[in-house]
């Protein structure tokens, strides 16, 4: 309980630069998963991302992790709603990246964690561990969404599996030579 304590202090010292400036709180008017809104699910994917970061045995750079875990889905339009030419899964990380470059002067490692969020999906895969840890932070919330949207309860199954299958799920599907 109480590394969860110290994650919300550090989140909180970490994300208020990003919190009061730029539109992140026009996310709380968009749906993402179910009844999830799209700010609701940035600030649980850059949560999850900060509690690993606190528990894996790797250095992590902390503020751009949450910075990027924030501004991850900063695409501002509601996907369900709005037509794009591409699909939104495919398109929104680089509509995101665009939108936090001009409300934001991100770090390298922060645009990698946007563009890079959605792989496997885009064929790209993550560069730096940040954007690792985002993009299996963003599946596992996502997930969870998902399935509370559907009615189905997840319990029982310890943060570290669901981190422990989503890393063998990633590797699987890097490209190995």
């Amino acid at each position: 309980m109480r590394l969860l304590i110290k994650r919300d202090i550090l989140f909180n010292h970490l994300s208020a630069p990003v919190m009061k400036t730029g539109h992140l709180n026009q996310l709380k008017e968009y749906k993402q998963h179910g009844k999830c809104t799209c700010y609701d699910h940035s600030v649980a994917v850059a949560k999850t991302a900060l509690f690993w970061s606190m528990i894996l045995p790797f250095r992590f750079k902390q503020k751009q992790l949450v910075r990027g875990a924030l501004l991850h889905d900063y695409f501002l339009y509601d996907w369900h709603k709005v037509k794009l030419e591409k699909l939104h899964g495919f398109h929104h990380p680089h509509i995101a990246v665009e939108n936090a470059r001009r409300d934001f002067k991100i770090t390298k490692i922060e645009e990698n964690i946007i563009k890079r969020h959605m792989f496997p999906l885009t064929p790209v895969p993550p560069r730096y561990r940040e954007s690792v840890l985002v993009t299996l932070s963003d599946k596992y919330n996502a997930s969870k969404e998902v399935f509370v949207a559907l009615g189905h309860k997840i319990r029982g199954l310890h943060p570290a599996t669901h981190l422990a299958n989503s890393i063998a799920f990633m590797i699987a599907l890097l490209p190995w030579r």
